[in-house]
């Protein structure tokens, strides 16, 4: 298997068929060693229905199907551990990102690069709201991870089998991808491409999801939130001296001190200080928690099965589905 495609879906009934055709159309001429991993992440539509009729119709699309929704990265980690191929494509089913440029990528790839990853240079049918809290997110990112993470990209990317290996070698449970290929090294290289307006459906991150998002980003990759909680306990202590002072001066040259106004004010400012500190530490405990229960990141219910004889990554023949490995 020379090219696997792999793409997360939730509740994407009506983009599936148009996805489809257009992969279809960029791996033709890798048709005869080329794979395409559509994971259903608990959908609660038809989508499931539409990954079936497409692996009818063209036995190349294989279908996963997890046992409840477990979000996106895990989506995307189900099917990267199910894919074969020497070369992994990575995208999300809206096809706001171009499964188009593939060519490209196999391209720059024979140029012996291991991760050739999208850079978005605009963002068409995007709100303001989201432009720019997506600008700010990967410049905080950036100024807060211990890792260097690309600016403006997502998971849409081609990574070799050793990038890959390497990612899957990770045993965490709070999955940030794109960090995790960062992380691994190896030489890596930029495509920029303007991003699409979703064609159809709506998107499946409400700003809900995007903190969630942006919080396991930051606490896998950085410790600095511990560090700034550490400097707002210093910085708090500094204005408890001043006010100290300031009230035993003021009561010592016989004048009241300031009325209710500066004991809400410091009391507001101490408890907002402890709360943010508590908040951060209780990220990271929350974190060690679910990492320390061992819990397997995702079951899966349903499989398509292919009839046709494969071949794995070390070019063995092999009769039916590649078996799926579940983190345990």
């Amino acid at each position: 298997m020379h090219l696997s495609v792999v793409v997360p879906c939730y509740n994407e009934n009506a983009a599936i068929p148009l996805l489809v055709e257009r992969l279809l159309a960029v791996v033709a001429p890798w048709q005869d060693s080329a794979e395409i991993i559509l994971v259903d992440d608990g959908s609660s539509d038809g989508t499931w229905e539409a990954i079936e009729d497409a692996h009818t119709l063209a036995p190349i699309v294989r279908g996963l199907r997890l046992s409840a929704n477990r979000g996106h990265q895990v989506a995307l980690t189900a099917g990267l551990e199910a894919a074969r191929g020497a070369r992994i494509f990575m995208l999300d089913a809206d096809l706001q990102d171009p499964p188009e440029i593939l060519p490209d990528m196999m391209k720059i790839m024979d140029q012996n690069f291991d991760v050739v990853y999208g850079r978005r240079e605009k963002r068409d049918g995007e709100t303001l709201f989201k432009r720019l809290s997506a600008w700010g997110f990967y410049r905080f990112l950036n100024a807060m991870s211990d890792v260097s993470i690309p600016n403006d990209t997502g998971d849409f990317r081609l990574v070799s089998r050793r990038a890959l290996d390497a990612v899957l070698a990770m045993p965490e449970r709070s999955r940030f991808v794109r960090g995790m290929f960062a992380w691994a090294g190896f030489r890596q290289v930029a495509i920029e491409y303007p991003r699409a307006p979703r064609i159809v459906g709506e998107t499946k991150y409400p700003l809900r999801a995007m903190l969630r998002f942006a919080t396991d980003a930051l606490t896998g990759f950085s410790t600095k939130p511990l560090k700034i909680a550490t400097r707002l306990s210093f910085l708090s202590l500094a204005v408890t001296a001043f006010m100290a002072a300031y009230v035993f001066g003021s009561l010592l040259m016989f004048s009241t001190a300031p009325g209710w106004a500066s004991v809400v004010l410091a009391i507001s400012f101490f408890s907002g200080v402890q709360l943010l500190t508590l908040g951060i530490l209780g990220e990271y405990v929350g974190r060690l928690y679910m990492e320390a229960k061992q819990r397997p990141l995702y079951f899966l219910s349903q499989e398509t099965q292919p009839t046709t004889q494969n071949m794995d990554p070390e070019g063995e023949a092999r009769v039916g589905p590649a078996p799926v490995r579940r983190l345990a």
